[in-house]
């Protein structure tokens, strides 16, 4: 799925606003009629390959639709097929421009939004595309097959009207600020995608291995099923002369190949058999990435710092079970994890400790809460943990003058009043159950950071048992919240708003698919989500960010992973060249795939920028 999240800022009775782009807080960088993203080299030349390795933990793909529940899409389909009305730029937080819609209108009072299409932009069957293909698009995005994460992000849109037949207007149930910049971020579909022999759209969970038909700069071409799938440049690409677009998909052919497991795609990279791949093993980057190629220039290793949010990889600790409800047991877990020890021994330092939802943010919570957090969590104070009140929660440390020692001993404490005590070495609780996790994971990757951990919790009586499980089963369990722990990695964002909804709300969490994992249900989350969703400044949204973090990071539903800040990727200079510029918030591959180019005609040696 791929949706750039946007806002509205609303100025109480003033006009409604239409213009080129919408920026949440302040103005846009780029004016109208801007020739290209400062970032891109408007003169780079089209054509060539550039070889990528999947992305997707899946060994193979079954289905060409990636917005179904079922199955798995390849790798990068989404990405480069589907255009949407607004698009985002690399060196601006919050800020949408218009791609396929080149006007946005939003009412007075913030309950509708109108989009004016654009008369070029058309579809990959040359049909232009219309105020009711977006209106389709929508609500087969919301309808019964897809993810249900649509349905929860989209939840306060009442419905999209045909005005015209290129003006399309989204109506609101509230004037949230994000919603008519969310809308304008969803991706665009044909309905003769899913137009059968006899001529009738069918249901969209039928639509399965069609061709998908969208209106981005790329098609579906050559398919070896289980090896690799090759996008191909629609040589008619409507925008590609836009400002938005200028500069971007530069590469004639992109080919996408799969591998097996890990070890297969590092000899791969070694033998020279695609051009670029993102590194995410610290070990992998610092010991097992060498070799003839990279002695001679041809293959390099490229660490490229970034803004982006730093996200909250996690392990969720799912409180659907009865062995995880009691935070005090969900917070000793936390407590035997040695991060420092990890670091050192096996990250090589190259890493740093999540700490909330919101790192490198505004939104990042630190200290004690304002009079204006407060304002927000007091009504709900029986049900927000009393530490919340206090200091921003921070991961517990083993370095001096800290220690894992210490940790333990306020584990073992958290356990007694949880009434668990050691009976024979074995945590039991009065009911003489043992206090014994499963720890899911797809392939044994993680088994050696595990590991540790696990060394620790046996020191408390804790048994936590190693699943490996293929990645299809993995992803079952996952939607039907059938494990007690595993590792998510939630992506960060500069503005959040109703997508927290599906990870923390309520309703999300009896809702099978969504984004709850942690089965997190309390009315002080849902209000928190609502203030942030209905915010109408930054000086109002902040605090409660801040609110919302304190009270989840309290409530140990969570505990923090690793975080990196630069994209580390291996690139192939021989092949491949880069703009100068990095923009701040490049998104690792992605930002190749968009913005860089093929060597034409092919070079033997070359300095790498």
């Amino acid at each position: 799925m791929r949706y750039w999240m946007f806002s509205l800022l609303l100025l109480g009775a003033s006009p409604a606003w239409s213009a080129h782009a919408y920026a949440l807080w302040g103005q846009p960088r780029y004016p109208a009629g801007f020739t290209h993203f400062d970032y891109v080299n408007p003169q780079a030349p089209k054509g060539g390959e550039m070889r990528l390795v999947s992305n997707l933990r899946v060994s193979t793909f079954d289905k060409y639709n990636p917005f179904t529940i079922k199955g798995n899409a390849p790798a990068y389909l989404s990405n480069l097929l589907f255009d949407t009305l607004l698009t985002g730029s690399l060196d601006e937080t919050a800020t949408g421009y218009g791609l396929l819609a080149e006007d946005v209108d939003v009412a007075p009072d913030g309950l509708s939004a109108t989009f004016r299409l654009r008369r070029e932009a058309r579809f990959h069957n040359g049909k232009p595309v219309l105020a009711k293909d977006v209106k389709y698009s929508f609500e087969t995005l919301i309808g019964q097959y897809t993810s249900p994460a649509y349905k929860t992000l989209l939840i306060d849109v009442a419905g999209a009207d045909v005005v015209d037949e290129r003006t399309v207007r989204f109506r609101f149930h509230v004037p949230n600020r994000e919603l008519p910049l969310t809308v304008g971020g969803l991706p665009i579909f044909s309905p003769d995608w899913a137009r059968g022999e006899d001529g009738k759209v069918k249901p969209f969970d039928q639509v399965v291995m069609e061709i998908p038909i969208g209106s981005g700069p790329y098609r579906v071409g050559p398919v070896r099923f289980g090896k690799d799938i090759t996008y191909v440049l629609d040589a008619n690409y409507w925008a590609r002369d836009l400002g938005a677009r200028k500069g971007t998909a530069n590469f004639e052919r992109v080919s996408v190949k799969i591998y097996k497991d890990n070890t297969a795609r590092l000899e791969a990279l070694k033998a020279g058999e695609f051009d670029l791949m993102r590194v995410y093993s610290a070990g992998d980057w610092a010991r097992r990435i060498s070799g003839k190629r990279f002695s001679t220039g041809e293959l390099v290793k490229g660490e490229f710092e970034h803004k982006l949010p730093s996200g909250f990889q996690s392990y969720v600790l799912n409180t659907r079970r009865p062995l995880l409800q009691d935070a005090r047991v969900r917070e000793a877990l936390d407590l035997a994890m040695d991060y420092e020890w990890m670091n050192r021994q096996m990250f090589y330092g190259s890493y740093y400790r999540v700490r909330g939802m919101f790192g490198n943010t505004a939104c990042e919570t630190r200290g004690l809460p304002s009079a204006a957090e407060l304002a927000l969590m007091e009504p709900w104070r029986a049900q927000i943990p009393a530490a919340a009140f206090g200091e921003m929660y921070r991961p517990p440390r083993t370095d001096p003058p800290n220690s894992l020692r210490a940790n333990l001993r306020r584990a073992q404490q958290l356990l007694r009043d949880a009434g668990w005590s050691v009976q024979d070495g074995v945590l039991r609780n009065a009911a003489g159950q043992a206090l014994e996790l499963e720890y899911m994971d797809s392939g044994e990757g993680s088994l050696r950071t595990v590991a540790p951990w696990q060394r620790n919790l046996e020191k408390l009586g804790i048994k936590l048992k190693y699943r490996a499980v293929d990645f299809a089963l993995f992803q079952q369990r996952l939607q039907k919240f059938d494990f007690d722990m595993a590792t998510i990695v939630f992506q960060g964002t500069h503005n959040p708003g109703q997508e927290f909804a599906d990870l923390f709300g309520s309703k999300a969490a009896d809702t099978e698919d969504s984004g709850n994992y942690a089965g997190v249900k309390n009315p002080a989350v849902d209000a928190l989500i609502k203030a942030i969703t209905t915010a109408r400044s930054q000086e109002e949204l902040l605090p409660a960010c801040h609110a919302l973090e304190r009270v989840i990071a309290h409530s140990h539903y969570l505990i923090p992973q690793w975080s990196a800040g630069t994209h580390r990727m291996v690139y192939n200079a021989w092949r491949l060249q880069r703009p100068e510029t990095v923009p701040p918030y490049a998104t690792g591959e992605l930002w190749a795939l968009d913005t860089w180019w093929a060597r034409l005609p092919p070079q033997t040696s070359a300095e790498p920028r």
